[in-house]
């Protein structure tokens, strides 16, 4: 008679692990999320990706790693992996649960506000809806690619990203709708993938490199990498805070290169910052330090 009460505890985030195995019953791929709802960060094997898997969270292999590493690309419906010793120590850290919504066929329309949700109710067709901190997660039957700020305060999580668990909320899932699918084809068309050519170059710089080696440099652009990467929440502010102090650092003696911002941008865009926020953010640290 004690079980059904444990699992409405625990799907309300009482015990991490025992909601993640009832969820990856359900076939919601689950992972462990830290204080601040972000992911576990990577383990030393992997940290900066070296391990050369998962560059930046954006495809899910060829790395081997037994941890929940990887942000999403660690999900799991597999419960032998859930309670294995490698995640052991993740599931004592968690503060909440989360899951990627485009492994199990789902698309989350993260509502992050009053006015988002409200736009929400003129826009969208009824769907399941789930309360959140500040707003509404609306969830829909159907994948499509992750995209954040396709509108004020409405990111997509679907494919390449994760949600937290906030319970099964109320409603009937509908049929992911066109309209939503829109907000991103509008986005994407306005940024272009990192792959393009940088609209922003290295300052030209000129005066006495302080540095004792190119290391020097290599560790500054890795950390700055990790910081964004890892950044649990806020990451229009961790991007440009990065972006501050890589310029601080190195923007000055011309030792900087293109090659060197690309690496950052990647790492901003591989959390879902699109590339008009990066260059803005880049050209605002510039003014900043009068550049």
């Amino acid at each position: 008679m004690t079980q059904p009460t444990i699992i409405r505890r625990d799907l309300n985030g009482d015990r991490p692990l025992l909601t993640a195995l009832q969820l990856a019953e359900r076939g919601l791929p689950v992972l462990p999320l830290r204080a601040g709802k972000g992911p576990m960060g990577n383990c030393r094997a992997c940290r900066n990706n070296t391990c050369g898997g998962r560059p930046n969270m954006k495809t899910p292999g060829p790395c081997e790693c037994a941890a929940p590493c990887h942000a999403w690309a660690a999900a799991t419906t597999d419960p032998t992996v859930l309670t294995s010793a490698a995640w052991a120590s993740a599931w004592q850290q968690a503060a909440a649960v989360a899951y990627h919504p485009g492994g199990a066929g789902l698309t989350v329309v993260d509502l992050d506000n009053a006015n988002a949700i409200s736009w929400a109710r003129q826009n969208l067709p009824a769907t399941q809806t789930v309360p959140s901190t500040r707003g509404e997660h609306w969830i829909y039957l159907g994948t499509m690619t992750s995209t954040n700020a396709v509108r004020p305060g409405v990111d997509i999580k679907s494919l390449m990203s994760y949600a937290r668990w906030l319970g099964t909320g109320t409603g009937t899932m509908a049929p992911l709708p066109d309209v939503v699918r829109a907000l991103a084809v509008k986005e994407a068309t306005a940024v272009r993938p990192v792959s393009s050519a940088l609209t922003v170059a290295a300052p030209a710089g000129g005066g006495q490199c302080p540095h004792r080696s190119p290391a020097y440099l290599e560790r500054g652009i890795a950390l700055a990498e990790q910081r964004i990467e890892e950044a649990p929440d806020r990451i229009h502010r961790t991007v440009y805070r990065m972006f501050l102090a890589v310029l601080s650092a190195h923007g000055r003696c011309g030792c900087l290169t293109d090659a060197h911002i690309k690496r950052l941008f990647t790492a901003a865009q591989g959390r879902g910052e699109s590339l008009r926020h990066c260059e803005n953010a880049w050209s605002n640290a510039i003014a900043a330090l009068g550049m």
